[in-house]
């Protein structure tokens, strides 16, 4: 007992304090090891649920009653594709609407004994000119089948209105507003700003008419460019107004009279005009389909929304024969990327060189709605087509809202070519512009650069120090020689003179009307004409239509929606002065050569 006693030490406090923060840590650790564990199982779980429920809901056809109305709704944002997705996730997932599926919808619509008609909302149509077109088309398609279309809306925008002509009744809320003025384009010019940053921007073009570059270092439009945008906005507007005049019944100049006076300044005015049918509320619209429907008062209207519709389409597989479409919207890069984003060479060399060496696939419709991009990866686009045809293999183009500059490069190379009359297309010219920003580093931010190296050009002239002449002189040629590639490429697909091609190249955009009479497209038509041309150069009597790229379940779409919720937030957050912001991140990430047409166009 005493020898135990004599052993003994106690503890001290240096030993006790390490002895419980090791304890602590150990604990802390094997805390947060099985914490994250138990968070991943639990994620899996949430997301395996999840993933169950969304297919679940995405794989039930929905049920579709008799005397059912079709609610056409095109307010939310219309784009070539979209993939569905079965929850909505906050302010910046709004329902989306894919032109495709639109389409398609309707023409199914019209052979379905339970639908009846279509109460047309067209407040807007967020779409491009094009797009717009080819949905009212398919709207009197429908007609055809005999069932009936009313539109009602507390507000038209002039692109609304566009729509709504299609319908047998036009109904307008009598305290609401329509707007019918023309076509105009503003552009912002940002030399200014730019004077302001001291930045210089270096531009290098080939084309009196490829203005892309202009809000760069002028203040105003040049005469060019105001010749051309003044010739598309009164092509775009015939368009719009013979479409109008043949549904309403007036001419042509009436309403250019009625635009030109701004006669349309309330709704009793619109339909003295004879512009809208009738001025309602809501239920007397309402009141107006129930007795189309021979519905009592009490009754109830079966709508259903397009979106809810278009999940009873199916689509049959039976033919061995294919045509397959090939999507190419967005802006042209180099390299690999989201195809729904863009249209990145390496990705869609890869998807389209699947396609056609592929034995069932006969013909090839290539949807293009670009407005250019990088000219570089124009060129290995047209190579691989140029590959698909001699491979055997037909290929149409179908153009959307825009083939423009690089979106006319990939385009010209194929057997036939569709545009819609307000497609904008042509600007066959290219460009490039560097920024340097030395003197902002410098006067603004004082930051200066010094650079050593073995020869007088180890370290390029742009970005940090302005370009000298020996290097503006190559750049400059470098134009020159992708601007001659690209007029040859369309001479030689549209079998054209190179000196005529140049005489309407020079970067000018057309409208797709004016494209047909100049001989930059065959025939003017949507994607279905299209994909018919293709079947009948191919000699096909039975196909099937197969789309590429292959779409991404919802899952995947879901969590690569981070980019496009940012933007949309940034969008929201800055208005009108989100365009001013574009125009400086153009500037910023501009790199290489393009083939990119002066604008985008947003119809209101």
């Amino acid at each position: 007992m005493e020898q135990e006693e004599k052993n003994y030490q106690p503890e001290t406090r240096s030993r006790k304090f390490w002895r419980v923060v090791l304890g602590s840590m150990v604990g802390f650790v094997l805390a947060s090891i099985i914490t994250f564990i138990l968070g991943i199982l639990m994620f899996l779980g949430m997301i395996a649920t999840l993933q169950k429920s969304a297919s679940s809901m995405m794989s039930s056809t929905p049920n579709v009653k008799d005397n059912s109305v079709l609610v056409v709704d095109l307010t939310p944002s219309i784009s070539e594709r979209v993939v569905e997705m079965p929850f909505s996730f906050g302010d910046y997932s709004q329902e989306s609407l894919g032109l495709d599926n639109i389409l398609a919808t309707i023409k199914a619509a019209a052979g379905d004994s339970k639908i009846k008609g279509i109460y047309l909302k067209s407040k807007t149509v967020s779409a491009s000119p094009a797009s717009t077109k080819a949905i009212r088309d398919a709207l009197v398609e429908f007609k055809k089948s005999g069932k009936f279309i009313y539109s009602y809306s507390d507000v038209y925008t002039q692109n609304g209105y566009y729509m709504a002509t299609v319908a047998d009744k036009i109904l307008l809320n009598p305290t609401g507003d329509m707007t019918f003025r023309g076509y105009a384009f503003q552009l912002m010019f940002y030399k200014n700003l730019i004077d302001k940053l001291d930045v210089d921007v270096q531009i290098f073009r080939h084309g009196q008419f490829k203005s892309a570059v202009e809000p760069y270092f002028l203040d105003k439009m040049s005469e060019a460019n105001r010749e051309q945008l003044s010739t598309l906005a009164n092509s775009l507007w015939a368009v719009f107004v013979q479409d109008i005049s043949k549904a309403r019944k007036l001419s042509v100049d009436q309403l250019n009279n009625i635009a030109d006076s701004l006669l349309c300044s309330s709704p009793q005015k619109a339909l003295d005009l004879k512009l809208v049918d009738q001025l309602a509320y809501p239920d007397e619209a309402e009141k107006l389909i129930k007795s189309k429907l021979n519905l009592g008062e009490k009754d109830n209207v079966n709508y259903v929304s397009i979106s809810k519709y278009a999940k009873t389409v199916t689509s049959k597989d039976n033919n061995k024969d294919k045509v397959a479409v090939m999507y190419a919207f967005g802006e042209i890069s180099d390299g690999k990327g989201n195809s729904d984003r863009g249209i990145y060479s390496e990705t869609f060399i890869k998807e389209f060189r699947k396609i056609y060496k592929n034995e069932d696939v006969k013909a090839i419709v290539l949807r293009v709605n670009s407005p250019g991009g990088s000219a570089l990866a124009s060129e290995n686009i047209w190579h691989e087509i140029e590959n698909a045809k001699k491979a055997g293999k037909k290929v149409v183009v179908s153009m959307g809202d825009y083939a423009a500059s690089g979106g006319y490069y990939i385009s010209c190379n194929s057997d036939y070519i569709y545009a819609e009359p307000n497609t904008i297309t042509g600007s066959i010219g290219v460009f490039g512009m560097i920024p340097s920003v030395q003197k902002f580093m410098k006067n603004k931010l004082g930051i200066t650069m010094d650079e050593v190296g073995s020869n007088q050009h180890s370290v390029p002239g742009g970005l940090y120090r302005p370009m000298d002449e020996l290097e503006s002189r190559n750049m400059q040629e470098s134009v020159e020689e992708i601007y001659a590639t690209f007029t040859k490429r369309v001479a030689d697909g549209r079998h054209l003179r190179v000196t005529y091609v140049d005489s309407i190249g020079q970067g000018r955009v057309w409208a797709g009307c004016d494209a047909l009479e100049l001989g930059l497209v065959d025939a003017m038509g949507n994607i279905d004409d299209a994909i018919a041309k293709a079947a009948n150069l191919a000699s096909l009597d039975k196909y099937d239509v197969t789309y590429y790229p292959e779409q991404k379940d919802w899952f995947s779409t879901f969590f690569s929606m981070k980019d496009d919720a940012v933007d949309a937030a940034v969008r929201q957050k800055m208005g009108q002065f989100y365009d001013m912001y574009d125009g400086v991140q153009q500037v910023l990430n501009c790199s290489g050569v393009q083939a990119r047409m002066p604008m985008l166009i947003t119809v209101e």
